[in-house]
């Protein structure tokens, strides 16, 4: 099973790449984890929001692996625990498919992603920088397979 991280967004800051790259390293051998980034639709002054979203929920629509089980980072999906986000990887592993995660754009997900959303993921009631949410979930998801593992990793 492999996983790609597909996120609105380009060039992350320096720090967060490092952070991002460590993690991937790590879950290399238990979940091989891609980042995608998808170009930000157009926005500012004179130019229309919903359009940016449609744009983007098309490219992420389109970047996913065939057959993916999709989970969607979204401030209304599930709130799991640490011990709860290494359950549903424990299942997603059962069920074999490869999985996508997306992260949409400043203006959250166009509704055709939520529609084809799997299952919704909240890392919680904070309002969090995208970028930084590409960070939060690689641990996450590194943390999750560290539990399933027994590593000492996880103290909680």
């Amino acid at each position: 099973m492999r996983a790609r991280l597909i996120a609105v967004g380009e060039r992350m800051p320096g720090w967060v790449a490092e952070g991002f790259a460590e993690y991937a390293k790590r879950l290399s051998h238990d979940l091989p984890l891609e980042l995608v980034e998808i170009k930000p639709g157009a926005r500012g002054k004179g130019r229309d929001h919903v359009r940016a979203m449609e744009h983007e929920g098309a490219a992420l629509l389109s970047a996913l692996p065939r057959d993916a089980h999709v989970v969607v980072l979204d401030g209304h999906g599930a709130a799991w625990s640490s011990e709860q986000l290494a359950q549903q990887l424990s299942k997603w592993r059962m069920a074999g498919r490869d999985l996508a995660f997306l992260v949409g754009g400043p203006d959250g997900h166009h509704g055709d992603v939520l529609q084809r959303a799997d299952q919704k993921w909240s890392l919680g009631p904070l309002t969090l920088p995208h970028m930084l949410v590409r960070l939060v979930a690689a641990e996450q998801l590194y943390r999750a397979v560290t539990i399933l593992n027994g590593h000492p990793y996880h103290r909680g």
